[in-house]
Formats: C-alpha cells, structure tokens, sequence
C-alpha cells in the first residue's frame, strides 16, 4: 500500500505532521478527523528508488531494538492493544529500515499470528532468546514485563560488549600506530639519514647497518609485506570460519594471559544473565541453554552449555555437568548448585550475573591499567631504538671531533 505524508491542525490550532500506510488519501482524511485533526495537506510520499536494495538501507541499531521494546511495553502496561501499539511505533519510527519491519510485523499480527510469529521472520533483529521470551509473555499474559526485562537485559549486554570492545581496541590501535610509524621511519626517515651517512666516509655502528638493512628491506618489498598482512588477516578470518579452526581459536582464546581471564568473566556474566532472564520469564530450562548456547560466541563454552542441557535431559542437576566442564569457577557452580536446592536457580543466576558484571568492570580497568605502559614501553623501545641506532654514528663522529 502507498504512504501518505500529511499534515494538519489539532483543537489547539498546533501544526502536526505524520505519515501513514493505506489504501487511499480518502482514508487518511477519515484517520485524521477521528484524531481531531484537521488535514491541510495530503499527499504521496515519493518511492525510494533504493527501497528494496538493502545495500543502500540503514541498518537497525541494538539501542533502537531496545527503545521499541521499552516503549511497547509502557504502551501494553497502559492497556493499549498490540495492533495500536504498532501502528504508534510505525509512525513515529525514523529509521526507515525499522519502520518498514514494523509495518510488516502489524501486517502479520493483523493478518492472525501471534507477535512472536511475527517476530520470528526478522531474526536478524529479533533472536531466538527475544522470540522465546515474547512467546511466554504473550502465553502468560505479561507480555509488558517480558518487553521490559528484555530491554533491561539489552542494555546489559550492550554495555558489556562496549566495556570488551574497548578493552580489546586499545592495544590493537596502539599496535597498529606503531607499525605505521616504523614504516614511516623505514621508508622516508631512514633514508635521508643514509644519503648523509655516505659523506662520512668512515664504518657505522651494527645497530646503524641493521637498521639501514631493514629500511632497503622494507623499501625493496613493501607491496609484499603489504600483500603478506593483508592475505595473513583473511587467512585468519577464514581459518575462524571453519569447524577446526574455531575450535582451535576458541580454545587459544580462554588461555591468553590476562584477555583469557576477561573472556572467561563475560562468558560467565552472559551465560548467567541470560539465562537467569528466560527462566525468570516462564522458558523452559532446556530451551532456555539450547538458546544460551548457540548465543555463546565461543565453540569451547557452547559445548559446555549443550553438556549441561544433555545432563539434565538425563535426569542431573544443572551444577554437576558444569562443575565437570572446568570452565565456570567452582563458586558459580556452588552458587547454582544452592539455587537449584532451593528452588530459586532464576534469582541466583541473576545475582551472579550482577556480581560478575562488577567483575568484568574491574578487569577491563585492570587490562588497561597493564597495557597502557606496556605499551608505552613497546612504542619507546622500537621508535626510540630506531632514532638511537641512526644517531649513532653522529654521536661517534662528534667523539672523534672532541679526542
């Protein structure tokens, strides 16, 4: 169906502006008088040449996700029906990618599916964990409190990825600084030194014939060094894509010293969130850790995850298989083990979930505490050692100067 773009006047004689999805401009007039507006202009908004190219679409952000789950839920707690809670959505949804997902999701629930069917054709935007969650809501009847734990739990796990994603880009930007400026010393500082040295007419220093060594290297192979680290970034991207090498990466991944001990604390702060939520929300534990574990992102922990659900399949408690994983430390293991025996596993993964979010807090400001002068070391070491070693001959010559 077409898009109308109109504006018009409410009872207070304010200017208000929309869009709206229908058959006829004669059915936006009628939308707008039930609203007491009067229309001052209707009009078709133009076609998107690029509508259905999704190159050219914005994407849908996370936070964006997270408003439309936070407002939706106010809307439902207010007594609001789904179909008007959409319609409000769809107007006034300014990512056009989003608002054409909208406009589709009303159609199905119109059409007689219910909001998780719905949602379950967008699995780009809405996951098995949001699909899930939504379906126990809308079968237990809170699906305004579903809504509202799941943006709640979004915005967590968006904080962790931001807090992870900054402590895993500092040292590679710091890394990769520093390579650009020893190329730059290589090939356009060493050089010069070089055309000066060879007035000297005297023996330079092994430092100094290493270094000219390494700049005629870099200078004479630069599009193979160039070519060697860009096919070594995609061979480890592709070697990550496949079964093997995953599994190899994932592994060397939980060993790295210090990063290893971060990957293991969100691992845990994840997993627990996670699935503290579903089971607080009415989902199955068993769909619950099917979900957990395909959410993981590491094949080491997603296989511990599927141990535990086969464990419990087969009649055993949740704190045995994953005890027996060594990867989850013994107190959250313990910690589980007392919330199953107490009958209250929901509230105890959520109280984990807390403690280790505090946890990763403190090691990321630990990792940056560890690598800001380490690196500054690295960077003194090979810039300064670079300066020093083209420096020295003309240290030595004013020493022969001055015997």
């Amino acid at each position: 169906m077409p898009v109308y773009l109109w504006e018009g006047k409410n009872r207070k004689n304010e200017i208000r502006k929309g869009e709206m999805e229908s058959a006829s401009e004669e059915t936006v007039r009628a939308h707008l008088n039930r609203l007491k507006i009067t229309p001052t202009k209707i009009k078709k908004k133009p076609k998107d040449l690029f509508e259905n190219v999704e190159l050219f679409q914005p994407g849908v952000k996370e936070n964006d996700v997270i408003v439309f789950s936070r407002q939706f839920s106010t809307m439902i707690d207010a007594g609001l029906p789904i179909i008007q809670c959409l319609d409000i959505l769809h107007s006034q949804q300014e990512n056009p990618t989003f608002k054409k997902i909208i406009r589709m999701i009303k159609s199905d629930v119109e059409g007689g599916q219910t909001f998780a069917e719905a949602l379950k054709k967008h699995p780009k935007l809405f996951d098995a964990l949001f699909v899930n969650m939504v379906a126990a809501g809308e079968a237990g009847g809170i699906l305004d409190v579903i809504l509202r734990r799941l943006s709640a739990y979004m915005e967590k796990m968006m904080k962790l990825k931001r807090q992870v994603k900054g402590a895993m880009t500092y040292p590679i930007v710091t890394i990769v600084i520093a390579a650009i400026v020893v190329g730059v010393i290589l090939v356009f500082v060493i050089p010069t030194f070089v055309e000066m040295f060879e007035s000297f007419g005297s023996g330079l220093p092994a430092p100094t014939l290493f270094v000219i060594g390494l700049s005629n290297f870099t200078i004479g192979n630069i599009h193979w060094i160039i070519l060697g680290i860009i096919l070594i970034i995609i061979s480890y991207k592709q070697f990550g894509k496949t079964p093997i090498g995953r599994q190899i990466l994932d592994t060397l991944y939980l060993k790295l010293p210090v990063f290893g001990i971060l990957i293991r604390k969100v691992a845990v702060s994840k997993f627990t969130r996670t699935m503290g939520t579903m089971l607080n929300s009415g989902v199955g534990i068993l769909d619950a850790l099917d979900i957990v574990a395909k959410t993981a992102g590491n094949v080491v922990i997603e296989s511990a995850i599927y141990n535990v659900r086969a464990g419990i399949s087969e009649g055993r408690t949740m704190a045995e298989p994953l005890t027996e994983s060594g990867i989850f430390p013994s107190m959250v293991c313990s910690m589980i083990a007392v919330g199953e025996s107490t009958g209250a596993l929901d509230t105890m993964l959520e109280k984990i979930a807390d403690f280790y979010d505090d946890e990763v807090d403190q090691a990321v400001e630990n990792l940056t505490a560890l690598i800001e002068p380490f690196m500054l070391v690295f960077l003194g070491v090979v810039v300064g050692g670079l300066v020093i070693s083209m420096y020295l001959p003309i240290f030595k010559m004013a020493g022969a100067v001055g015997g």
